[in-house]
């Protein structure tokens, strides 16, 4: 990496060793008693528990890991996995078994579920070999740290990234976990944390990001709009040159991380995604929000972060910076309750609670604390039922005024057997319409012109297929009023119009709209 990556780690620790030293005070900190639940985004879809309520197994080595998954009954059979030790590529080969699908040079979590792998005892490191999980759901990686690992030079795992995941993952929760390189992508590096391929529901919390040209990336390039769900809270990028995270489509929630010396460009909203951005520090750091490297934009939502000491670049083509001043674009509604600790305090609560061997402490919550409920207006794309995460029922609007398709018509595209287009407009979120396929228009229209700036998608908690990309359209003019991906609430230009389209252009599968709202603001 062409910086001084020792000199910017050696300040960091002079910070916190000159406020010991003055005895300035720190937020308290209570730690858990034992690897704690998950939060965020990994709740939903069933929620994440990785391997509880299985066996227990302890491995020094990546091969004894690879034999605790195919020493199973089934690939689905519960386990925790305790890790302690150097695993490395001289101690981790492929095991084979009918429970699991294993490869030699790195952790391979492939067609599993239901796994927790933990570090214990005087910690585990992974040490130029990297996690791939792929095709597999509810997995829990705790308390680890995951170093150097290469694309190219030598020894290469893992594509280059720490922690990967892709091809249908669901419910992945990743906690306490240092996550670290000695460069960039010229060094062989590439991300810390990566997400791709229809991944969704995850969490990364309490963890650190360090020393990198890349810390993540949601969507491996801006036709794959098939992931999101995504929670970041309580982590810190340090010494990052970008993608902190970079997120295609989707929908994120990053709320109350610590960022220093991003030195390129931070979190990349792009290709239509949408992120909650909230009560996070930013500190001497270059472009922490925006559209970068594309004219394809991304949106965000933003409230209650610290500026210090970042720099803006003009904007221009392929740049879109949300500073100097960042205003919110989009809502992103969140379906989960939260604790949010104010931005002031995140610079020290993280440095305490987060990354591997911090005994699992988290944040009391002392720090102006508040804490948002859920929102009526939650997009729940769950392909399982999800009674804790659905959103309730739409008989009430939401601020804005009155939501415009009761009393309405509507029809569409196409419709499965056993649905109607007037379900999307009866305020019963029990009832839905579905296209015949995975694809559709679905429609509100009234009898005379009537002014809209405001739709809100909202899906069954049941649904069998997850909204990708969409456009709402002007029935009347076929004109495109918004282009994006996910559903819920979703803002134009007011227009006058006497009928309204969402347009379904790809999804997971076969989607289930309950509500169709539109409102005047």
């Amino acid at each position: 990496m062409r910086r001084a990556v020792a000199l910017r780690l050696q300040a960091g620790l002079a910070t916190a060793a000159i406020a010991a030293a003055i005895g300035v005070a720190l937020p308290v900190i209570q730690a858990s008693a034992a690897t704690g639940s998950a939060t965020g985004y990994a709740t939903g879809n069933g929620g994440t528990t990785g391997g509880a309520g299985g066996q227990t197994v302890r491995a020094t080595t990546g091969t004894a890991i690879h034999a605790a998954l195919c020493s199973r009954a089934s690939s689905s059979t519960p386990i925790t996995i305790q890790v302690e030790g150097t695993i490395n590529h001289g101690n981790t080969s492929k095991v084979s078994g009918a429970s699991c699908n294993t490869a030699d040079g790195l952790i391979e979590l492939k067609q599993i579920s239901n796994v927790t792998i933990i570090g214990v005892g005087n910690g585990a490191v992974f040490d130029q070999l990297g996690i791939h999980i792929r095709e597999a759901r509810n997995i829990i990686i705790q308390n680890v740290t995951v170093r150097n690992v290469k694309k190219s030079g030598s020894p290469i795992s893992n594509g280059g990234d720490a922690i990967s995941m892709e091809s249908n993952v669901r419910n992945v929760w990743v906690d306490h976990v240092t996550l670290e390189a000695s460069g960039g992508e010229a060094e062989g590096f590439d991300g810390l944390f990566d997400m791709k391929d229809n991944t969704q529901y995850v969490t990364l919390s309490y963890s650190i990001l360090r020393n990198s040209g890349r810390g993540g990336l949601i969507g491996s390039s801006e036709s794959d709009l098939s992931n999101g769900f995504i929670t970041f809270h309580h982590n810190l990028y340090e010494n990052i040159d970008s993608r902190t995270p970079l997120l295609r489509g989707g929908i994120a929630h990053i709320y109350n991380n610590s960022y220093v010396n991003l030195h390129e460009s931070g979190i990349n909203s792009r290709a239509g995604a949408r992120a909650k951005v909230e009560n996070n520090y930013f500190k001497d750091s270059k472009d922490v929000l925006g559209t970068f490297y594309t004219n394809e934009r991304g949106y965000w939502q933003v409230s209650g972060n610290v500026f210090d000491n970042v720099t803006w670049s003009s904007p221009g083509s392929e740049n879109y910076p949300a500073g100097p001043n960042p205003q919110s674009n989009t809502t992103v509604s969140i379906p989960y309750s939260y604790s949010l600790d104010g931005a002031s305090c995140v610079p020290d609560i993280v440095r305490q609670t987060a990354g591997a061997n911090k005994g699992l402490q988290v944040s009391n919550g002392n720090c102006s604390p508040q804490t948002p409920t859920a929102s009526p207006t939650s997009p729940t794309p769950s392909a399982s039922p999800t009674p804790s995460t659905s959103p309730t029922p739409s008989t009430t609007p939401p601020p804005g005024g009155t939501n415009l398709s009761i009393g309405a018509g509507s029809d569409g595209s196409s419709k499965a057997d056993g649905t109607s287009y007037g379900n999307v407009r009866d305020g019963n979120m029990s009832t839905y319409w579905s296209p015949v396929g995975s694809t559709g228009d679905i429609s509100i229209k009234w009898g005379s012109a009537t002014t809209v700036s405001r739709i809100i998608i909202r899906e069954t908690s049941g649904s069998a297929g997850t909204i990708g990309s969409w456009q709402v359209i002007n029935g009347g003019t076929g004109a495109v009023l918004r282009s994006g991906s996910g559903a819920g609430s979703i803002t134009f230009a007011a227009t006058s119009l006497s009928k309204v389209t969402f347009r379904i252009a790809s999804s997971t599968g076969t989607p289930q709209v309950a509500e169709f709202e539109t409102y005047a603001g």
